[in-house]
């Protein structure tokens, strides 16, 4: 339980239990604060799942205006930690917004998606495909080191910074020419876990398994793009899980279905 008077929740380590306990017993609880850690499910936005829980917490609390906000978007193809808060917690939002992150990932090495992942389709493979098929560990190795740091990142145009008072994925996908602004980002590490040569619609590319420790607003997507431009051949993402925001890890996060469940058993039990 994280409750709204007691601000320890933001420094201490979650507990070892599995999901994280929450106040049923309280509906109260929830209206003075609560930060409900939520394994974010493939697809779904981060809206769709604010949009869920609060939905729920209509009927659990029994109040129609329950403020619910999350501190941290996930981009639609990843999953994992999603951090939302009710009531009063909300006004920590910007605090828990700002702790560093990490994520496990899969680049694929050899393709290139305008996206810079799976929501849309290859437009350019590697134009040297031996150059793919000779990338050795120490290669990579060499690429996610240079990306390591603080860096100056250009944000996917695929992404929710505006040009214009126009979001850029709004502009991108009618096909517009979008430069946008770099940011200033810091990597911690950039940790090679495997390698795995595929094969995809013909042509050879490199799967990467990777482990990165990074600052509030890096984009995942980035790094892959940028890795690919360095080794020559091009990066794209696969998967890509949020392991942990600040204390708060994937380990202890709660199902949305799970979660919802629990408050409609309880508001029917009231």
């Amino acid at each position: 339980m994280y409750p709204m008077s007691d601000t320890s929740y933001l420094r201490v380590t979650m507990s070892t239990t599995t999901p994280h306990v929450l106040p049923f017993e309280q509906p109260d609880a929830f209206l003075e604060g609560q930060v409900m850690v939520i394994d974010k499910p493939l697809t779904w936005t981060s809206f769709d799942v604010v949009n869920k829980v609060r939905y729920a917490l209509r009927g659990f609390t029994g109040v129609k205006k329950i403020k619910v906000g999350h501190a941290g978007t996930l981009d639609p193809l990843a999953t994992g930690v999603l951090v939302v808060c009710c009531g009063r917690a909300t006004k920590t939002i910007d605090t828990l917004q700002a702790q560093a992150k990490v994520y496990t990932a899969t680049i694929r090495l050899g393709a290139h998606t305008p996206s810079l992942d799976a929501e849309t389709e290859v437009d350019r493979w590697a134009e040297d495909p031996e150059r793919v098929t000779g990338l050795t560990l120490d290669d990579v190795k060499a690429g996610t080191a240079t990306l390591t740091g603080t860096l100056e990142q250009r944000p996917p145009i695929f992404s929710a910074k505006k040009v214009g008072g126009v979001k850029a994925y709004d502009a991108a996908r009618k096909g517009a020419d979008i430069q946008l602004r770099t940011s200033t980002v810091t990597v911690t590490a950039f940790e090679v876990e495997g390698m795995r040569p595929e094969e995809a619609d013909g042509h050879p590319v490199l799967d990467v398994d990777v482990t990165i420790h990074c600052s509030k607003g890096t984009y995942i997507r980035s790094l892959a793009r940028d890795l690919g431009d360095h080794l020559g051949v091009g990066g794209t993402l696969t998967a890509l899980r949020r392991v942990s925001s600040g204390d708060f890890h994937v380990d202890h996060a709660w199902r949305v279905e799970d979660l919802v469940a629990q408050l409609n058993r309880d508001n029917a039990n009231a």
